[in-house]
């Protein structure tokens, strides 16, 4: 098993892999499709363990670390991975599979890629709906209706984020770097309910990458895993003592000032296919006007001037994942 562990803004897996939660623009949901906003900083992460005491009991049965968001925040997930010793990443949002639209398993398929790799998937920002798309993370409370896991499985027990880190068999990829490598450019980085879950946003392009390297790359048995809660602001002032950070701006009065948006160009790299179960979720603009609360968040539309748009290139990720490949290949 692998050690997960982390330092109050990254959680590491092992000794190559580790993440981070990033603060970050919601785009309006309003039928346009955006680029990718930017990273705002990152969420502080907590353990449930230093809180025992102050946090709802099942959190501290299933343990794992605790992030603040604010009702209709959005967030993104950045991954940081070794090119030469590539992760299978799983990620879940309310035990909901964020790339297939699955129950959550603790194993990953063969016959349907339900997982990312890393690198060179570099980040995600929503759920996989396909064509080069993804729908907007964003927290709601549960309870309301609002959630991906609600509208899929009926239910609202798990909330938050799960994350399964899978590492590759031994032998597949060197241990030690043996090439030359460039980051990729990459941009700056009513009652109080028990915890918070993950819905559906704004639609945005991304990319969700095959597996280069095949399902037969990666060691089933040798993984690490971690749930990650959400709480609101109120509570995690309540639990920690300490101020949740302040509110971000929103996306209107971002781009007015003239703040720059990004675009991935990663076509070479392809694009699985988009999870049909999402097709049926509901944004939480949808199920605001179900609700008759039209209006409670602000979807006007943005016009982002196409030179504030900055285009990001995974050349340099495609070209060492490619030698990598031929590598392991030519063992």
């Amino acid at each position: 098993m692998m050690d997960v562990k982390t330092d109050g803004t990254t959680v590491w897996f092992g000794e190559r892999f580790s993440l981070t939660f990033q603060r970050t623009l919601r785009i309006p949901d309003d039928g346009m499709t955006y680029p990718l906003p930017p990273g705002l900083g990152y969420f502080p992460i907590n353990h449930v363990a230093d809180f025992k005491k102050k946090v709802p009991s099942e959190w501290v049965r299933h343990g794992g670390v605790f992030i603040p968001m604010y009702q209709r925040e959005a967030l993104w997930i950045s991954f940081n991975g070794a090119y030469w010793k590539p992760n299978a990443v799983k990620i879940g949002i309310g035990k909901i599979n964020a790339v297939s639209g699955k129950s959550w398993t603790q194993v990953i398929l063969k016959r349907k890629q339900d997982y990312l790799v890393c690198p060179p998937q570099p980040w995600l920002d929503g759920i996989n709906v396909g064509k080069g798309y993804i729908r907007q993370f964003v927290a709601m409370p549960l309870g309301q209706g609002y959630t991906v896991e609600g509208q899929l499985s009926g239910k609202e027990e798990w909330g938050g984020v799960q994350v399964m880190v899978f590492e590759p068999k031994p032998g597949k990829f060197p241990d030690q770097p043996t090439i030359e490598y460039y980051e990729p450019c990459m941009f700056p980085c009513s009652p109080k309910p028990t915890g918070m879950g993950i819905c559906a946003g704004g639609k945005m392009k991304q990319e969700i990458y095959p597996d280069p390297h095949g399902f037969d790359t990666w060691d089933t048995e040798n993984y690490g895993r971690l749930f990650v809660h959400i709480v609101n602001s109120e509570m995690y002032r309540e639990i920690t003592g300490m101020a949740p950070p302040q509110t971000p701006i929103n996306a209107k009065v971002y781009t007015n000032c003239g703040l720059p948006w990004f675009d991935l160009y990663g076509g070479e790299l392809g694009d699985l296919s988009g999870a049909k179960e999402f097709a049926k979720v509901k944004t939480v603009k949808e199920t605001d006007q179900e609700k008759g609360l039209e209006g409670a968040q602000d979807d006007t539309p943005v016009d982002i001037p196409p030179e504030d748009v900055l285009n990001l290139f995974t050349s340099n990720i495609k070209s060492n994942v490619r030698r990598v490949i031929d590598q392991s290949r030519n063992k």
